[in-house]
């Protein structure tokens, strides 16, 4: 691998203008692709094989308007009236009569039909149903819902508009997700001292993501993605795209600043840190395609997305970064006397003070023990939370409190109790016999079911065999409660159907999303397991050792324990929860978990490299245990720090996003990436090694006969004829 990288690195400085041709056509091709092509964005939530799916799509084809997503506007009263006072009842109608016209509007149900008047008489509710998911519903049949609600306030009504037609807003870049930049952009100045080289920094990075997303809104017409995918594409594309360019380019300056030629310095670069980029890359494009083995098409999407991302951001590493160079050529090599220079130069510290890395290390492995009982102890009391960590997708309580939606889903659960805002629809089916009967009788059971608050009329549905019951649970979509009587509804069917001769299912919006966690749940230890197996192999055979991927398999589980105890803590218990602004608390978000396992695993796989790379490298040269755990580590301290630092200020740059989806995903990285970072692979990893001593490096024979030799270290460079025999080229 190195080799090829060697070579690869060293073509694209020498056609450096083709190079940067070849990413600028690409780019200009794909938006104009998006452009012309490009269809919109869906957030629909799939379960496929389950029943609350099935009976959906059939709903869809015997009664669209119920299988669609629907809209409430909420009218309350002025204080000391009643809602069915005849002004406010002839505004409803009027709202109700302009609603109907809306467009892709299926069916309009006011209160005098539906019965949906608070028990005080203080506030009504008017049901909007449409005949497409949400991810279909025009902004336009938004506006006009909205535009009728307002108008009749002037007959002193106060209104909110909510529903499922409402959710995510997806991607907005605004002033917090700048600011991240612009401090990535501070970190790489003073970790190289140069503007020249931070901008080189960024400026790959930033042109693979723009590739990276303009592929993905060209993909839109033949895939279905959503909007959270684009959001976690350009969240990861943007961190890892300048971390990769950073250990490439470090390595590059230190190469120049001891003399080589810009030329031979790029192409040892990319087979050196280049390989090690590419090994972490694969781990991460690895590990996100496998969520598509779970069985959700928004998560299967929402991986792959990511996945390509990353791919296109190591591809700019390797190719992108060595053209520009070729542009640069020795400007960008350290200043004589320049603390860069120093450092590349004087590796050892022996000519000067030694560096803050060093001495953090030699502390951290001076009483070894100690440190590694102290960052386990501290680790494992942040996990905690975790026990009591409970699953869901977000809804309209998540939204920020001065949205329309969070309005009316605060009025209806105040009013009417939290389970209106989350009703289940029960499809009702006989083989023989009349449909409505049947489900009268079913109705009449369900009534009986513990959790329920009430059971409306049985609804047909253009199959005279079908009906349709909206069950109202006594308690909130997110509650536990809810999804045991979804369990118990399921667990009585047979009993129904001894009775009443008619099988009945459970969906809607609400039994979607309790399936969606249900799997997702039933995923986690799997996919766990996966990604822990696939490290230990992964860095085994990368570092030749059993103690090193057994010593990083546990760092990472501690890193995911850990920043999961603070996401419950947080999200889901509440703690600091108005400190930092936060909506609502409840369920963490389903998928948030194995989307923080493996984007984490990839970037701890990242520092890991980097980090024992150079330790080993020592070990190989001197032999000594512990020294080679010290001055190995201290050559990667500071890149490891900056990357870690870029990788948390873009992660944290989503965070004030009021998106119930991103900003939990948003801390979760950060804080994971922050935990595992500085605590794991800079405290925990040279203390256990240095414990370890010499065992640290052992593999048995027959096993090292038995595992390929990747090389990312890039020993084989020295072999190379081609690294011997360089054409020295002047910069342009």
């Amino acid at each position: 691998m190195a080799v090829l990288l060697h070579r690869l690195g060293r073509s694209a400085y020498r056609h450096r203008k083709l190079m940067l041709g070849i990413w600028l056509v690409v780019l200009a091709a794909l938006i104009t692709c998006a452009g012309v092509f490009g269809g919109k964005l869906d957030d629909r939530f799939t379960v496929p094989g389950t029943e609350s799916q099935r009976a959906l799509d059939t709903l869809g084809r015997t009664l669209p308007e119920a299988s669609g997503a629907g809209a409430q506007i909420v009218f309350t009263a002025p204080e000391g009236h009643h809602i069915t006072e005849a002004p406010y009842k002839a505004a409803i109608a009027g709202t109700e009569a302009v609603v109907a016209k809306a467009p892709q509007v299926k069916a309009v149900m006011g209160p005098d039909l539906s019965g949906a008047v608070s028990a005080d008489r203080s506030t009504a509710i008017v049901q909007v149903q449409y005949s497409v998911q949400r991810a279909e519903v025009r902004p336009s049949s938004l506006d006009v819902i909205e535009r009728a609600a307002e108008a009749a306030e002037k007959s002193g009504l106060r209104t909110s508009v909510g529903g499922s037609a409402y959710g995510s807003n997806g991607v907005h870049i605004g002033p917090s997700e700048i600011i991240g930049v612009a401090v990535a952009v501070l970190v790489l100045v003073v970790t190289f001292g140069s503007l020249l080289a931070a901008g080189m920094s960024l400026l790959p990075a930033l042109l693979g993501v723009a590739v990276g997303l303009a592929g993905l809104f060209a993909l839109t017409p033949a895939v279905s993605i959503s909007s959270t995918a684009v959001t976690l594409a350009l969240m990861l594309g943007l961190a890892v795209g300048i971390d990769y360019i950073l250990f490439i380019l470090t390595r590059h300056r230190q190469q120049l600043a001891r003399g080589t030629d810009p030329q031979e310095s790029i192409a040892l670069a990319n087979g050196t840190a280049g390989s090690a980029v590419v090994f972490a890359g694969s781990t991460v494009i690895i590990a996100l395609a496998a969520l598509s083995v779970i069985g959700i098409p928004f998560l299967t999407v929402m991986g792959l997305g990511a996945a390509g991302a990353v791919l296109v951001a190591v591809l700019a590493a390797i190719t992108l970064l060595p053209a520009l160079a070729g542009f640069a050529g020795t400007r960008l090599t350290p200043k004589p006397g320049s603390k860069e220079a120093r450092r590349a130069t004087d590796p050892d510290g022996s000519a000067g003070r030694a560096t803050l890395g060093a001495r953090w290390v030699r502390t951290v492995v001076a009483k070894p023990l100690l440190t590694v009982l102290a960052v386990a102890g501290i680790l494992v009391a942040l996990a905690l939370p975790v026990a009591d960590l409970r699953l869901a997708l977000p809804d309209n309580a998540s939204a920020p409190v001065t949205a329309t939606e969070r309005k009316a889903y605060d009025t209806v659960d105040d009013k009417f109790g939290p389970g209106f805002n989350g009703p289940l629809l029960v499809l009702t089916e006989t083989d023989k016999g009349s449909g409505a009967h049947a489900g009268a009788q079913a109705a009449q059971q369900l009534r009986d079911l513990k959790g329920v608050k009430a059971v409306l009329p049985p609804v047909p549905t253009r199959d005279a065999a079908q009906t349709v019951i909206q069950v109202i649970p006594e308690t909130g979509p997110d509650s536990a409660r809810t999804d045991r009587l979804v369990r118990d509804i399921r667990a009585a069917a047979p009993d129904i159907r001894d009775t009443t001769g008619a099988t009945v299912a459970v969906t809607g919006t609400t039994a979607v999303n309790i399936d969606v966690s249900t799997r997702l749940s039933d995923s986690l230890l799997p996919f766990m397991a996966i990604v822990v197996g696939l490290s230990l192999i992964l860095l085994t055979v990368v570092f030749r050792s059993l103690v090193v991927p057994l010593k990083a398999a546990v760092g990472f589980l501690l890193s995911v324990a850990a920043s999961l105890g603070l996401v419950v803590a947080l999200f889901q218990w509440g703690w600091l929860a108005d400190t930092l602004g936060l909506a609502h608390t409840g369920p963490v978000v389903s998928f948030l978990p194995i989307i923080l396992i493996g984007v984490l695993f990839g970037l701890a796989m990242d520092y890991e490299v980097f980090l024992v790379s150079g330790m080993r490298e020592e070990w190989v040269h001197t032999g000594v245990a512990r020294g080679s755990v010290i001055d190995g580590a201290r050559h990667s301290v500071r890149v490891v720090t900056a990357a870690a630092l870029i990788m948390f200020t873009v992660f944290a740059g989503f965070f004030p996003l009021d998106d119930a989806l991103i900003k939990p995903i948003a801390f979760a990285l950060a804080v994971g990436v922050a935990i595992d970072a500085f605590a794991v692979r800079l405290t925990l990893v040279p203390a256990v090694l240095a414990l370890a001593g010499r065992h640290t490096w052992w593999l048995p024979a027959w096993l090292d006969r038995v595992l390929p030799d990747l090389d990312v270290e890039g020993t084989r460079l020295q072999k190379a004829p081609q690294v011997q025999h360089k054409e020295p080229e002047r910069a342009s």
